[in-house]
């Protein structure tokens, strides 16, 4: 891992960004606590799941960071245990680099993923887009379009940017940073087929090094939230080779 310090980290209120960083490697920690802090994070450091979830309640950090492979409750628990609580964007952290850990971390609620070894400039610039997103959800976040006359699938999703608040057919759907930013770009474009890297650049800053099958992962977690309010919602299509159309309810699948 290698990095140079860039951006110091943005703060609305004169504050340092409060960061949670739960990995078992005390080298790591330390290293990635010492160069995060240079740019301008508060870093809150936990060396298994037990100590991430009490410094968590305990100190409401902006943004947390967690390995998977923990003793005291893995991170995959840690995250399960935040998002009963909170949408607070969470990177996983892994030393195995492989499809499956990147879908079972994706599913299990996670903004975002990163495979170890990695560079640190890397996770300083995926922890600044969360936070920055996370900073605009009530300022310029996209919001869907007022419903047109006929458009039952926007009569039946409320999008609430500034409470960060979904629901469909009156159910409240609990939304990661991600999937929100997702789901407000398809219904902006709703009956559109918007590719995957469209929707990579709508939801990172730095679209570049984000895998396809990450934002394949997040629209199939995405599916799920909403079946489980509605069994029969099947709204966002799938179109091989080019992408996602959120559908109209009126309009017949393909």
């Amino acid at each position: 891992m290698s990095a140079q310090p860039n951006n110091p980290a943005p703060s609305a209120t004169g504050e340092r960004t409060r960061v949670l960083l739960a990995d078992d490697d005390k080298g790591l920690r330390d290293s990635l606590s010492l160069i995060l802090e240079q740019e301008g994070y508060e870093i809150i450091l936990a060396e298994d799941g037990e100590a991430a979830l009490t410094q968590f309640f305990a100190r409401h950090p902006a943004l947390v960071v967690l390995d998977i492979k923990m003793p005291r409750r893995d991170g995959t628990e840690v995250l399960l245990e935040i998002r009963r609580h909170s949408s607070v964007p969470v990177i996983f952290l892994t030393s195995k680099d492989t499809e499956v850990d990147e879908l079972f971390g994706l599913r299990a609620g996670a903004d975002d993923y990163i495979s170890k070894p990695f560079s640190i400039a890397l996770l300083a610039e995926r922890i600044r887009t969360l936070i920055r997103r996370e900073g605009q959800r009530g300022e310029d976040t996209p919001r869907p379009p007022p419903a047109p006359r006929g458009a039952g699938v926007l009569a039946h999703l409320e999008l609430n940017a500034d409470r960060h608040f979904c629901s469909w057919k009156g159910q409240e759907i609990h939304l990661t940073v991600t999937e929100f930013l997702m789901l407000s770009h398809l219904v902006q474009n709703v009956g559109m087929v918007i590719s995957r890297s469209d929707l990579r650049g709508a939801v990172y800053s730095d679209a570049s090094d984000i895998d396809e099958r990450t934002i394949d992962s997040h629209i199939r977690r995405l599916r799920a939230k909403l079946r489980g309010a509605d069994p029969e919602f099947n709204q966002i299509d799938t179109l091989y080779g080019l992408g996602y159309r959120f559908r109209d309810t009126g309009a017949a699948p393909e």
